[in-house]
C-alpha cells in the first residue's frame, strides 16, 4: 500500500511537471520570476501597465509588490535597462480599479530594515494633481526616488567611527588654531574690513550692474565689428613697425623739443619787460590801424598805380604806361 502511494505521488509530480513544461513551451518561460508567488496581489480582470524610470533600483526584483497607501495594488513585471543606458526601466502591473493622477510619483521603499523592496505609487506632493494614470503611462526619472539603504547608513557610520570624517575635522581645527593663534585682533579687523567692503559693494550694486551692462553692450558692439577691428589692426602693423624703427629719431626729436621749450621759456623770462614794453608801444599803432578801416587797403591799391587808380587802367589801351615826374627845388 505504501509503495502504491509512492507511485501515485511520483505520477502526479510527473503530470504537474509535464503540464508546467507544456504551458511554458506555448507561452514562453523566462525563469523563476515568471512563476506567480503565493499570496501575491490580486490584479483583477483588467489591470493596466505603467513604466517608471529609476536611477538605481538597488536589489528590486520582478514579482515585487506595488503599493498605494501601504496597500498592495500590483506587482513589478519587468526590470530592464533604458535606452539611455543610465536608468532602469521598471514595468508595473496595477489593478484596474486603482485611480491615480497622471503626474503620480513612484518611490522605491522597504517594508522594514531588512525587509523586501516594493514600489510605492502616490499623488504628487509639490504640485497639483492632474489627469489620470492609464495604460502605457510613463513616470519619468524626475518623479521617482528611493530611500537611503541601511547598508549606506552603516557604511557612512563605519567611515565616521574609523576616523575618516573625524580625523579630517581634527586636522582642519588644528590648522585653523595654528593659523589664527595670536592673530585674533588682525582676524577681527579683517572681518570688519570685509564687512565694510561687502556693504560698499551692496550700496553700489546698481552702478556695478550698469557698468557690467555697459561692458556687455561694448563687447556685443565689438563682436559685431570684428572684421573692421581686424582690418584696422592689420593696417596699423606697418605703421607700428615704422615707428619702432624710428624710435631713436623720435626720442631725439622729443628731447630737442624739450630743450627748445626750455630755451624759449628762459628767453621769454629774461626779455619779459622789454616784450611787454614793445607790446604797449604797438598798442596805439594797432588801434589806429583798426580805426582806419577800409581806407588803408584802398591806399595800398593807389600806391602801386599812382597817380591812376585801378579803374583807370582798364580805360587806357596799350601795353605800357609811362609817367614822368619832375621835382624842382628852389633854394634861396
Amino acid at each position: 500500500m505504501r509503495g502504491r502511494k509512492r507511485r501515485l505521488g511520483a505520477l502526479a509530480a510527473v503530470l504537474v511537471l509535464v503540464g508546467v513544461t507544456t504551458g511554458c513551451s506555448q507561452e514562453g518561460f523566462d525563469g523563476i520570476y515568471d512563476v506567480p508567488l503565493p499570496g501575491g496581489p490580486d490584479l483583477g480582470e483588467s489591470p493596466y501597465h505603467v513604466t517608471a524610470s529609476f536611477t538605481n533600483v538597488l536589489d528590486l526584483v520582478p514579482q515585487s509588490g506595488v503599493r498605494v497607501n501601504d496597500v498592495g495594488v500590483g506587482k513589478v513585471q519587468e526590470i530592464e535597462l533604458a535606452h539611455d543606458g543610465q536608468t532602469a526601466l521598471v514595468t508595473l502591473a496595477v489593478r484596474g480599479d486603482v485611480r491615480l493622477p497622471a503626474n503620480a510619483v513612484a518611490r522605491l521603499r522597504q517594508s522594514s530594515v531588512l525587509g523586501e523592496k516594493f514600489v510605492e505609487l502616490a499623488p504628487p506632493e509639490l504640485e497639483q494633481s492632474r489627469g489620470t494614470l492609464a495604460e502605457g503611462a510613463d513616470i519619468p526619472v524626475e518623479r521617482t526616488n528611493r530611500n537611503t539603504e541601511i547598508e549606506e547608513v552603516f557604511g557612512a557610520l563605519s567611515l565616521l567611527l574609523n576616523g575618516g570624517g573625524v580625523a579630517q575635522i581634527q586636522t582642519i581645527t588644528r590648522e585653523l588654531n595654528t593659523a589664527l593663534g595670536g592673530r585674533e585682533q588682525e582676524t577681527r579687523e579683517l572681518f570688519a574690513n570685509l564687512n565694510t567692503l561687502v556693504t560698499g559693494l551692496d550700496e553700489h550694486r546698481d552702478e556695478i550692474t550698469r557698468a557690467l551692462e555697459g561692458v556687455a553692450k561694448l563687447g556685443k558692439t565689438l563682436s559685431g565689428r570684428t572684421d573692421q577691428i581686424d582690418t584696422t589692426l592689420t593696417d596699423l602693423t606697418p605703421g607700428i613697425e615704422t615707428l619702432s624703427q624710428q624710435r631713436e629719431q623720435l626720442v631725439t626729436l622729443l628731447k630737442s623739443l624739450a630743450n627748445l621749450s626750455d630755451v624759449a621759456v628762459e628767453t621769454v623770462n629774461k626779455s619779459k619787460e622789454d616784450l611787454v614794453a614793445d607790446l604797449r608801444a604797438l598798442e596805439p599803432i594797432l588801434r589806429r590801424l583798426a580805426e582806419s578801416g577800409d581806407a588803408l587797403p584802398k591806399a595800398m591799391e593807389m600806391l602801386l598805380t599812382y597817380p591812376f587808380p585801378d579803374s583807370a587802367l582798364e580805360a587806357i589801351k596799350g601795353d605800357y604806361l609811362n609817367t614822368y615826374l619832375n621835382f624842382d627845388s628852389a633854394t634861396g
